[in-house]
């Protein structure tokens, strides 16, 4: 898969970084962490800028952060579960990676949005019960952003 991720990376440049981070925020078992340093790796070798790929990555996980949050609101609580119980699996995911994402929501609101930016799976898996509960779609973009940018820079 890293031989796939990094040949599409270079073949589309800064597209092709946006895309796969925004397909990486709504499939979990895509690795952010390669597309990310092998995009900073990109910056010395080729003509690609650390500002570009920092905004095309930011902007790519930002939309799919968008998408999961639509999904969360669409889909409601009760066929999360049945979703996830039936095809997890095949996405890596599990009804206690659920139930801790949605417990972690609760327990620390708008700020768990930000945090979880830096945890590999929780980073995508927040934005469905910020879209179950209907969270401010402005403050979900606005948390979603600075942690996202975060963790982009640092990759």
């Amino acid at each position: 898969m890293e031989q796939w991720i990094t040949h599409f990376m270079e073949q589309h440049g800064y597209l092709g970084i946006g895309l796969l981070i925004l397909l990486e925020n709504i499939f979990p078992p895509i690795p952010s962490e390669i597309i990310l340093t092998f995009g900073g790796f990109m910056t010395t070798k080729s003509d690609l800028g650390f500002i570009g790929v920092t905004i095309t990555s930011t902007l790519g996980s930002v939309i799919g952060a968008i998408v999961l949050y639509g999904i969360g609101a669409w889909i409601g609580e009760r066929n999360l579960y049945r979703f996830v119980n039936r095809y997890g699996k095949f996405l890596r995911v599990k009804i206690k990676d659920i139930d801790r994402t949605i417990n972690w929501f609760e327990k620390y609101g708008y700020w768990t949005i930000f945090f979880c930016r830096f945890v590999p799976l929780l980073r995508s898996l927040i934005s469905i019960p910020a879209g179950l509960t209907r969270m401010n779609i402005p403050l979900f973009i606005l948390f979603t952003t600075l942690g996202t940018l975060i963790w982009n820079i640092v990759l």
